[in-house]
């Protein structure tokens, strides 16, 4: 087969925001729906935050709104600007696209063009990055202040002091965590709470049993340690989400309405290019060029609980 030719004008971005939006929200949290997600900010978003106070009195013949107040507050979303730039030697993933095409691939689905092929693979890097900040980020090279930063800045935020988790104690430590949100919040559908994997994988052991959590010699459905196949998990009627991008012994307890990713997917600068240097410089070379942006805010911090 002829190396493969990607043209000589190269992709110049006529689908940029099907593969922006393929590599941004197939990061886990955005793809499951874990947040609440507002597409095409164009700069900044403002989101005003209103707190009532003396809503309700007793009642009399007369109207006196002095009695209650609504105070409103502001936080901005602001998506930072991020890109992409890559060269790669066209030899480097020959192997691999040529494969697909010959059908000697574990994926059933490639793209049958080369460019194609290549944005894919930048595309799930894209994704992976984008995860990791979501929920652990700070502002600097490559990255935006992820939730779990803008909470630890934010006072109103409830904070509980973490510990080194595992199955002996994670029960206890998720306990802290419920008990430490605001009543106001408890029962609310879109309660979520979210853990990272270290402690998922203390919480899924813990509930096998052969512990001294109370759960038993067998654990759930006397099941033992092969109850878990990758379903949902909740405790205490709070459903669990995964958060791969939250560090080790990390947790937030918060409602999904409260948490939100901010991208401007149709914003005029978001692009991707895929340069074949060949006509150029003569060189095996391909460019890569994705520009988009991306970005987090928080609510109400006082009906948030950070564990960290």
């Amino acid at each position: 087969m002829p190396n493969p030719t990607i043209t000589n004008s190269s992709y110049a971005g006529e689908f940029a925001g099907k593969y922006l939006g393929a590599a941004l929200l197939s990061a886990s949290t955005l793809d499951a729906g874990a947040v609440t997600i507002l597409p095409n900010i164009k700069y900044k978003a403002a989101m005003k935050v209103g707190t009532f106070s003396n809503l309700v009195r007793s009642a009399d013949c007369d109207f006196d709104a002095t009695t209650s107040g609504l105070t409103l507050t502001e936080k901005v979303l602001t998506p930072s600007e991020l890109q992409v730039n890559l060269q790669i030697c066209r030899k480097e993933l020959h192997s691999d696209w040529e494969a697909a095409q010959m059908g000697f691939s574990a994926f059933d689905e490639l793209p049958p063009l080369f460019s194609d092929y290549v944005i894919s693979r930048v595309a799930a890097e894209v994704a992976n990055a984008t995860e990791t900040s979501i929920w652990s980020g700070a502002a600097g090279e490559g990255s935006f202040d992820g939730f779990a930063t803008l909470m630890a800045a934010d006072s109103t935020v409830v904070d509980v002091a973490k510990a080194t988790v595992s199955a002996a104690n994670v029960i206890a430590q998720l306990g802290r965590i419920v008990d430490a949100a605001s009543a106001s919040v408890l029962g609310k559908e879109d309660l979520t709470l979210y853990i990272s994997n270290n402690i998922a994988r203390a919480y899924i052991r813990a509930l096998g049993g052969f512990g001294t959590s109370g759960l038993g010699g067998n654990g759930v459905d006397s099941k033992g340690t092969t109850w878990y196949n990758g379903g949902e998990l909740s405790f205490e009627g709070i459903n669990i989400f995964v958060a791969q991008g939250l560090a080790d012994n990390n947790a937030v307890l918060a409602q999904k309405s409260n948490l939100f990713f901010g991208t401007g997917l149709l914003d005029d600068r978001n692009e991707v290019k895929v340069i074949d240097m060949a006509d150029l410089d003569g060189s095996q070379n391909v460019r890569v060029v994705m520009r988009y942006t991306a970005g987090v805010q928080t609510g109400i911090g006082s009906d948030i609980v950070l564990y960290s």
